[in-house]
Formats: C-alpha cells, sequence, structure tokens
C-alpha cells in the first residue's frame, strides 16, 4: 500500500569524502544514488530513515574504466552507461545481456549499479551476471578505510549485506575471463520491464572437449540470488555433451528455495530453474562455437 512519504532531513554530498562523512555522523539514514528503489520504498513504508543522503552527484563514483586484466566499474555508473559501453560488451557481455533486459530506457538512465546490488532484492538482475564474472566490490567507511568483498559472499537475505553502518560501495571490479562463454536468460510476467520469475546467468570454458569452468547463479529463487555450485560440480572434468548439460541442470534443485509469490509458485519456479539453467550453459558453449544439441 502507498502512503505519503515519511519527512527526513536531506543532505547532500559531492564528493566520497563527504558522503562517508555524514554516514559517520547519522545512524538512521538511506543513501539516493538513483532513487528508482528507494522512493517506493519510502512509499511503502518499507523505511523510514530520519536523514536521506543524496550520493547521486558524486561524480567520482561515475566511470567505467578498462584496466587490461579486469573492468572497474564506478557504483554511481547507470545501468544504461553499462548497456552502453563498448568495454563492459567486449569483456563482460553477459552483464549487457542482463541489463538489456531491465527496466526501461529511462529507468536505466536512473538507476545505479551499486544501487542495485546494495538495494539486495533477491531478483536483482545485475547479481548473477556478476557472481559468474567474479566480481570483487570495493567498500569504504571513514573508520575503516577499504575493504573488498566478492560479490558471491555480498549478500546476507533479501534486503541485507555484509555493508556495515558507515560503509559504502564505491567501485565494482569484474575480471576479465577470455575464451569463455557466457550468457543471461531471464523469464519475467512479460518480455520486458518486469521482475524476474527466474533469471540464470553463466560461464563456460572448455578445453579438450571437456568443461574445464562452469559458473552458473540465479536471482528470484531464494533468499538472496545464489550459485548453482552442484551443477557447476556435476559439469567441471566432463566430456561436453548434450546429456551432461540436461543431467547436470537437474542439480540446481540442491542449490535453490523459491517460494511462491504473486509472480509465482515455488513448484514452478523449480521447475523452470532447470529448464533455464539447461538453456543457459548450452547458449553458453554457443558462444564458443560449440552446438551439443
Amino acid at each position: 500500500m502507498l502512503t505519503k512519504i515519511p519527512e527526513f532531513n536531506f543532505l547532500k554530498a559531492t564528493s566520497v569524502d563527504e558522503a562517508l562523512r555524514l554516514i559517520a555522523t547519522h545512524s538512521n539514514y538511506k543513501l539516493l544514488a538513483g532513487g528508482t528503489d528507494l522512493l517506493m520504498d519510502l512509499r511503502i513504508g518499507r523505511y523510514k530513515p530520519e536523514v536521506v543522503i543524496d550520493i547521486s552527484k558524486v561524480m567520482e563514483l561515475k566511470y567505467i574504466k578498462d584496466l587490461g586484466d579486469k573492468i572497474a566499474i564506478g557504483s554511481l555508473t547507470t545501468l544504461q552507461e553499462v548497456l552502453e559501453s563498448p568495454v563492459v560488451r567486449g569483456k563482460a557481455p553477459v552483464l549487457v545481456e542482463a541489463v538489456s533486459n531491465m527496466a526501461s530506457w529511462q529507468i536505466r538512465n536512473m538507476a545505479t549499479l551499486g544501487g542495485n546490488l546494495c538495494n539486495a532484492s533477491p531478483a536483482a538482475d545485475t547479481a548473477p551476471p556478476l557472481m559468474v564474472l567474479n566480481a570483487s566490490l570495493k567498500l569504504r567507511s571513514l573508520s575503516k578505510g577499504e575493504r573488498v568483498v566478492n560479490v558471491n559472499e555480498f549478500f546476507l537475505g533479501p534486503r541485507q549485506t555484509v555493508l556495515e553502518k558507515g560503509e559504502m560501495l564505491t567501485e565494482v571490479e569484474i575480471p576479465y575471463v577470455k575464451d569463455a562463454g557466457q550468457s543471461y536468460l531471464k523469464l519475467g510476467r512479460r518480455n520486458a520491464f518486469t521482475l524476474s520469475i527466474v533469471s540464470v546467468a553463466s560461464l563456460v570454458k572448455v578445453e579438450d572437449g571437456r568443461f574445464k569452468e562452469v559458473r552458473v547463479a540465479l536471482n528470484s529463487v531464494a533468499p538472496t540470488p545464489v550459485r548453482a555450485r552442484s551443477v557447476e560440480q556435476a559439469l567441471i572434468g566432463k566430456e561436453v555433451s548434450y546429456e551432461a548439460v540436461v543431467k547436470a541442470s537437474n542439480e540446481v534443485i540442491h542449490d535453490i528455495s523459491p517460494i511462491s509469490d504473486v509472480r509465482a509458485s515455488a513448484e514452478y519456479r523449480r521447475k523452470v530453474s532447470i529448464v533455464l539453467v539447461r538453456d543457459s550453459i548450452l547458449k553458453s558453449l554457443s558462444g564458443l562455437g560449440i552446438n551439443v544439441r
């Protein structure tokens, strides 16, 4: 139910240092980046902060850098900037594929990569691709300085992350994975502008006709986005074949714990997860020029 946005003090930061000083001085605060999630959360009463700190003009957190063996993306980079980046398209195509399936042009020009992660929705669409890319997140605070957390360890539960009070996400660092097939598949109630019922990202490397490396991640099927470790273990070292992919995909039921909600039943999510994991792995193989159907 939508309600009136609660009253709060509004503060504006124009640098990372200023933002860190402001959040270090307040306990009940929320950061405003693009606002596409926060404003709705305020309207439904999910949060009632005493202070909202606007960091949308902290320009030093808006960048995409090609560092050779990795890509560095500032946390305030918009989803549209990620989508349009030739660097990301060339070195992390699975992330571009995921973002292209997110929201509308208008929202992508407001929503930020960091915001999508820090909101910690179980349906966060940037999470599965970043998980299979083994991205690292740089977190900074005034008291403890900087620390680096792997994205696979970032989410603790719905709307919960490892971020501590006084800490903010400043950068997403993505290792460049060579000679790997990557893919992202999303099922929603519509073809666009919709939350995931299930989405799957995969990354596959093959050597001498066998799976050398397999990474699979899903959203909307557990309290947090999850890696499908059972599927990965079932394929690594196996000879590449359609039968091997189909058999391993069934293992995903050991990695997920879906619920029933307004978008889909838990049983439907379980069945769809198997299909999407299979199809995503096959699509990643196809990206390597390997067709096994």
